[in-house]
């Protein structure tokens, strides 16, 4: 036990106080994305976009559809009442500007 507290000052008081708590000072950043910043501002646009488009279609607009764009490609998911709805929310999205691909998870609840 003494040998451990003994250790652990040590290393505080030479400056590996991240060590000591289990970080570190390099590697892999904690969100950190592989896109540049001009891509993800565009995948942003992108989904704002989308999401402005949901919430004026009368179709689709009382339903929580999850939007997610990654590089283009847009993902749906959630939940929607009818197969009308369900492809109006797919069509809305694969028409907005910048949008490569259109990944439908939308499920149908009865």
């Amino acid at each position: 036990m003494r040998i451990s507290i003994i250790l652990v000052v040590a290393l505080v008081l030479t400056g590996c106080s991240a060590l000591a708590v289990g970080g570190s000072s390099g590697g892999y950043q904690q969100g950190s994305s592989e896109r540049s910043a001009s891509v993800e501002s565009a995948d942003n646009a992108i989904t704002a976009a989308i999401r402005s488009e949901f919430a004026s279609d009368p179709l689709v607009k009382g339903f929580n559809i999850g939007i997610r764009t990654y590089k283009g490609t847009v993902t749906l998911s959630g939940s929607v009442g009818s197969l009308a709805a369900r492809d109006q929310a797919v069509r809305l999205a694969r028409n907005s500007d910048g949008v490569v691909a259109v990944n439908n998870r939308i499920n149908i609840k009865d």
